[in-house]
């Protein structure tokens, strides 16, 4: 079987991303087809930095722009430069050039500082695709997508909505496989009943509507957050819905920070990442984790061996 051909977007090169890319390229080349989406000047720059040597066999596809590297530093430039290879990568997959993108971590103030409009990946691909994009963080034992992502606290209560909830199912339930996925509620207690909240209520009629629609009961509760990942609430449930970021990978990342990636679903292309930032209190300090990078990978090729988002589930050890 052919390797499959995957476009690697380098991310904020002021962080952990290239170290990770050089790091992990002769594991990564056995399981796929590389290209990374950076130009040799930078590419070079950084593995001045690094002390290492560029391998022979690293296979790039040339993104325009230099600028000097700022190891652990905030900087426009390396902004705009993600922000760059990430269209980059997105295009040779639209193009049939690569099959899948595999991201490295971009820094969202760096984003804004460059005068970009996106919150992060996730955003660019939502407004790009015109597509109701899902993000969704795990690895094999523990799944959840998050309803809203990078909103302030204070505006979670008024997005959680009835319509928009009940799309939000429907089009996971069309990307993963056909397990029960527990919806966590929004309020402490998932509100007692309209004394805490009464948001629980518009959740607890879209999970019927989408179970309706599907069906089967595929999508449970609101559960109440405080108690949702536990041990025994994680033997009955892998996926998980939270309502908003922090209330999903809290737990998430304090269970299985190293192995969890980041897919993006109901997209036209695969697209898988890493699960954590720019680590910029490491960068280019040779102590940067690989795993959740090879991990992504093998999510990837899984995800296009089957066609199917769901395939990302499973298999990646």
């Amino acid at each position: 079987m052919s390797k499959k051909r995957i476009a690697i977007s380098v991310g904020d090169l002021n962080g952990v991303g290239i170290e990770i890319a050089l790091k992990a390229h002769k594991e990564v080349s056995a399981l796929c087809a590389p290209i990374y989406c950076i130009n040799s000047y930078m590419l070079n720059q950084a593995c001045e930095l690094l002390d290492v040597s560029v391998p022979s066999d690293f296979v790039l596809h040339e993104v325009e722009g230099s600028f000097n590297i700022k190891e652990g530093c905030v900087d426009k430039n390396a902004g705009r430069y993600s922000y760059d290879s990430f269209l980059s990568a997105i295009k040779l997959c639209e193009a049939k050039e690569t099959e899948a993108v595999v991201t490295m971590p971009i820094h969202k103030e760096a984003w804004m500082l460059a005068g970009l409009r996106y919150k992060g990946h996730t955003d660019m691909l939502r407004d790009y695709f015109k597509k109701d994009a899902i993000m969704m963080l795990g690895c094999e034992k523990m799944f959840v997508a998050l309803f809203t992502e990078h909103i302030p606290l204070k505006d979670v209560a008024s997005a959680v909505q009835y319509k928009k909830l009940k799309e939000f199912f429907l089009a996971l339930h069309n990307s993963i496989p056909k397990e029960s996925v527990a919806v966590l509620g929004l309020n402490p207690h998932a509100g007692d009943n309209g004394v805490l909240g009464d948001e629980e209520l518009r959740i607890t009629k879209a999970i019927k509507s989408a179970n309706k629609k599907i069906g089967f009961e595929q999508f449970v509760g609101p559960l109440v957050p405080d108690t949702a990942f536990t041990p025994h609430a994680r033997e009955k449930y892998r996926y998980f819905v939270a309502m908003y970021h922090d209330q999903g990978l809290a737990p998430l990342k304090a269970l299985y920070f190293d192995e969890s990636i980041n897919v993006s679903l109901n997209l036209p292309i695969i697209r898988t990442s890493v699960d954590h930032g720019t680590a910029f209190d490491i960068a280019y300090k040779g102590n940067a984790n690989t795993l959740s990078y090879i991990n992504a990978i093998k999510s990837g090729i899984l995800m296009l061996r089957t066609k199917t988002n769901s395939s990302v589930f499973g298999g990646m050890d």
